[in-house]
């Protein structure tokens, strides 16, 4: 079984008090955040961060005391079972000017019950949950 290590961020932009959320359209047709692999010599908020940048062409400042991950096995082209652990930060962009990448279709910013209503999967719903549940506790 191969390991595999990825980063990602749940990016916000805040106006009058309201926040939206950054969710990508993956190709394979499901809702998530920006996120990839950790490369070689590289931080998992550095990953997160470049991850965005190159999905979405935003830059974002990332907030310390938030890490939330979670792990998932999936099998790989050539047959191989992953277990795939991802971690992500919480971090606040100043423009909401996305230019997506090719591996995504579409992007929407939401607010938080609309958000949660368009993630796909589970794990991803409680990521946001707990990401909005910081942003509100520490004011942001």
């Amino acid at each position: 079984m191969k390991f595999l290590f990825s980063a990602g961020i749940v990016v916000y932009f805040k106006r009058k008090e309201k926040i939206q959320y950054l969710l990508l359209k993956y190709a394979s047709g499901h809702w998530g955040f920006p996120k990839g692999k950790i490369e070689e010599d590289e931080e998992k908020q550095e990953a997160a961060l470049r991850e965005l940048k190159e999905e979405a062409s935003l830059l974002a400042t990332i907030h310390e005391g938030f890490e939330y991950s979670f792990e998932y096995f999936f099998q790989e082209k050539d047959g191989d079972l992953a277990k795939k652990t991802v971690y992500f930060f919480v971090g606040r962009t100043r423009s909401k000017k996305v230019r997506l990448s090719d591996e995504h279709i579409d992007f929407e910013w939401l607010e938080y019950d609309q958000a949660i209503e368009k993630l796909t999967y589970d794990n991803t719903k409680k990521l946001l949950e707990k990401a909005n549940k910081f942003l509100i506790k520490k004011g942001f």
